[in-house]
């Protein structure tokens, strides 16, 4: 069995960090810079769960917008068009978790560009 502090790994500086990958879900901390957004995307085959750790998020699930600070948490169902916009000034912190798993094991994007260069390769 696996523990984890929310403070420690929602201090990740990475865009995006799998932190523990599961048989049925997965466990992922992002955080975007002011004005970043995670860009709008849906996943066809499994649900979301977002939590804000840190700073102000607009949720955005299809076409509706809804403010979400700390400890604001976002269900995003299969085949939700979606999207998350740093809303604040400073970094928001998220905490992420996919069902089924969305990335392989172990995946870091550094940046939002990189993780973009990756979506574009098709490998997460």
């Amino acid at each position: 069995m696996s523990t984890y502090e929310t403070d420690a790994i929602a201090a990740a500086d990475e865009f995006r960090r799998v932190v523990a990958t599961g048989s049925a879900s997965q466990l992922v901390t992002m955080r975007l810079r002011a004005g970043e957004e995670i860009g709008e995307e849906v996943h066809g085959h499994g649900d979301q769960l977002l939590l804000v750790v840190e700073g102000e998020a607009d949720a955005v699930l299809d076409g509706r917008t809804t403010r979400l600070g700390p400890g604001g948490i976002a269900f995003v169902p299969a085949g939700t068009r979606h999207n998350v916009v740093n809303a604040g000034d400073g970094d928001l912190r998220l905490l992420s978790i996919y069902a089924p798993p969305e990335h392989p094991d172990g995946t870091v994007h550094r940046t939002k560009a990189e993780a973009d260069a990756a979506e574009h390769e098709d490998v997460h």
